[in-house]
């Protein structure tokens, strides 16, 4: 799909908006430039439904391996049924906790994960934990979105700052950290790792091009509800995705939410000695 919609106009005379999940495109680069490649065993931590968990696979090919780990057993329920359709075979899911990885996976080559660390009560710690399951000179890669900068628009969208604020509220309500990203160097470093790239990318909506806010916030309604952020009332759901194209259109407005921070960083080497004292 092209960032930009064809310039035409549907119903109700508004663009033809194109729906493009920026973030998985970033995503896919950070694990490229990060440096997966073929062959490679890569850890997947908090996995979900196995998004990110294609993504490595895709670059590891038939040759390498990706094992998802993820607590909610619905998840990862939901990413064996995906891996089975794709028909992939270079896939695992288990269920567990990233603070207690079966030590029977053994080393991995990578470890990568989305929206991980932010939710984490110690990062630090959390990282230096995972590094032990990474080879010597091993890679570490994350992605973390930060609230931090944003809303950013030249003209007035009070209903694209409002939703942001619905967003950012209930995550921070949850004991998320919503200034992972500029903190990740710092985390990566006082767990011990060696930081050889952290960048951020806007995530960007124009009259023409969405991000998937809409969908984002139906899958958040009991959380927001459940945090007293929103009232479903208040949401809307089914009419916001509209409603937000429609305020960007008539505004003629570019507008930026939030950044997404990727980041990655390197296990120290081995010295001579057993790694199998690092599991």
């Amino acid at each position: 799909m092209s960032s930009e919609a064809a310039p035409f106009r549907g119903r109700c005379g508004l663009p033809t908006v194109g729906r493009m999940d920026n973030v998985a495109t970033m995503t896919e680069r950070l694990l490229a430039d990060a440096g997966l490649r073929a062959g490679m065993r890569v850890l997947d931590v908090g996995c979900g439904r196995g998004d990110v968990t294609f993504m490595a696979a895709s670059q590891v090919g038939a040759q390498g391996q990706v094992v998802g780990v993820d607590r909610d057993s619905g998840a990862i329920e939901q990413a064996r049924v995906r891996a089975r359709e794709q028909g992939l075979s270079n896939v695992t899911f288990v269920e567990g906790d990233l603070h207690a990885l079966p030590k029977e996976q053994g080393l991995f080559d990578a470890v990568v994960g989305r929206r991980v660390l932010m939710y984490q009560a110690d990062a630090v710690e959390a990282v230096r934990g995972l590094a032990r399951a990474v080879k010597p000179g091993g890679l570490v890669v994350f992605q973390e979105h930060d609230s931090t900068v944003g809303p950013v628009s030249l003209k007035p969208l009070p209903l694209h700052a409002q939703v942001r604020e619905w967003i950012w509220r209930t995550v921070e309500r949850e004991g998320a950290n919503v200034h992972m990203g500029f903190d990740l160097a710092s985390v990566f470093t006082q767990a011990g790792l060696t930081v050889e790239q952290v960048r951020a990318v806007a995530v960007v909506q124009t009259p023409t091009q969405a991000h998937p806010t809409g969908a984002i916030v139906r899958a958040m309604v009991p959380r927001i509800v459940k945090h007293g952020v929103a009232t479903e009332a208040e949401l809307d759901v089914d009419t916001l995705e509209q409603r937000l194209t429609e305020e960007r259109v008539k505004a003629g407005a570019t507008y930026i939410g939030e950044l997404a921070f990727g980041a990655w960083a390197r296990t120290p080497r081995a010295a001579t000695g057993d790694l199998a004292t690092r599991i």
